[in-house]
């Protein structure tokens, strides 16, 4: 990068220990790349200090990010691309004042709700996935709504799995509705379980990863872990158990309500869908639709909206959401 590209009127130093460095910037400095290209400025480390260089308002909110990314590097973080991400949308596009933004997204690191497997760390990475969080905690029942790769099955099957591992709750129900994603599959050989395997993938996949097989396969074998398809939960009524309805958009109007009705004491419901993506024929209204519009004002129901910013995937996965929000938004107009 040409070091003379930018107005060097304005500096300011941050000191730093040499140890944050490789957490902050990474490998190679890819980081201080990507970010002298976004805010216009350039950044020289030398003798633990980091010289921010350029126009005044870049150079400060240069140094408003990189002090954000101190905080989290201070924790022991490493930052990851979609970390940087996020950090630099968030002061680019900031709406309060800076201690806020940094208080808030600095407090993502302290809220650790499970550990994988292997012990890896498993918390809110926005401000948005900590808000949906919280609405969990704080209701019975959660409307988790947004697009791909935004967290909500995945923290939802976090905090069920550590409710019922703390006995808050003595059942774990799973479920979505089996319907084919736009293809027509055919006959499927074998028994009804591995007919339906195939729809509750993505929910076996992250009870591995948060629970272990050997353990899952245990609960599961005991009743105590149930992963089926919603047809399933018609005519029960279901107490002290933690729910996931996952895909809602795919539900009908009279899918959801029999679902919500089954809800007993004692028990949390969470409900997660992308309202973009419907698998269901034209002429039928999704069960999540109707649902945002008919429960909205009840309490003890939350409705938390997820967004691209809230993506937590590779970040050409937020990319290509944005890409396809932008394009029906032309179309509607």
């Amino acid at each position: 990068m040409d070091k003379n590209k930018y107005d060097k009127n304005f500096i300011i130093e941050i000191s730093v220990n040499n140890d944050l460095l490789p957490k902050i910037f990474g490998s190679f400095d890819v980081n201080i790349k990507k970010i002298e290209k976004e805010f216009f400025v350039s950044i020289v480390i030398r003798d633990e200090k980091i010289k921010i260089i350029g126009d005044k308002a870049n150079v400060i909110k240069t140094n408003e990010l990189i002090e954000l990314l101190i905080s989290k590097a201070n924790k022991g973080n490493e930052i990851s691309e979609q970390d940087l991400n996020y950090c630099m949308d968030t002061i680019l596009n900031k709406k309060e004042n800076n201690d806020v933004i940094k208080n808030n997204i600095v407090e993502l690191d302290d809220d650790v709700l499970s550990r994988t497997i292997q012990g890896k760390p498993i918390k809110p990475k926005t401000i948005g996935q900590k808000n949906y969080v919280d609405s969990i905690r704080d209701n019975m029942i959660t409307f988790g709504i947004g697009p791909a790769g935004t967290g909500k099955t995945y923290l939802g099957m976090c905090m069920a799995i550590e409710a019922f591992k703390k006995g808050e709750v003595t059942k774990l129900i799973l479920t979505r509705p089996a319907i084919e994603a736009g293809e027509k599959l055919g006959f499927l050989p074998g028994d009804l379980q591995s007919k339906i395997d195939p729809y509750l993938r993505p929910l076996y996949d992250a009870l591995y990863q948060i629970m272990g097989a050997e353990s899952f396969q245990a609960n599961l074998e005991k009743g105590l872990i149930e992963v089926a398809p919603l047809a399933y939960m018609r005519g029960r009524t279901l107490d002290n158990a933690f729910i996931i309805l996952d895909e809602a958009q795919n539900t009908t109007i009279p899918q959801m309500k029999m679902f919500l009705t089954r809800i007993g004491f004692n028990s949390k419901v969470i409900v997660t869908g992308d309202d973009t993506q419907k698998d269901l024929p034209r002429d039928v209204t999704s069960g999540l639709d109707s649902a945002i519009r008919v429960l909205k004002n009840i309490e003890g129901i939350s409705f938390i909206r997820l967004t691209s910013k809230d993506v937590v995937r590779h970040p050409l996965v937020q990319k290509i959401v944005v890409a396809y929000e932008n394009y029906e938004s032309r179309k509607k107009k």
